[in-house]
């Protein structure tokens, strides 16, 4: 499944539904990334001290990669209906 993030709340929700597709918890999920489940709790909120490392962290844990490319001509609002 694709999704298109474009703010830190959207990646957020992203990585929070692909860990409940992996029937894993914060805390499970935090294990596996060697992260405390505060962490991913945060990085699901989208807080934005969040750091690169704890995202790529997340996206390996739940077998995922992130690709840059040029944006779509989707509206933020459209997207955020998405979530």
């Amino acid at each position: 499944m694709e999704t298109i993030a474009r703010l830190p709340q959207q990646l957020g929700a992203a990585i929070r539904r692909h860990r409940r597709l992996h029937n894993l918890t914060q805390a499970s999920l935090g294990d596996r990334m060697h992260a405390r489940q505060a962490t991913v709790s945060k990085l699901e909120a989208g807080e934005p001290a969040t750091q690169l490392r704890t995202l790529t962290d997340a996206l390996a844990a739940l077998d995922l990669e992130l690709v840059i490319r040029p944006r779509t001509k989707i509206s933020v609002t459209d997207i955020a209906d998405l979530f």
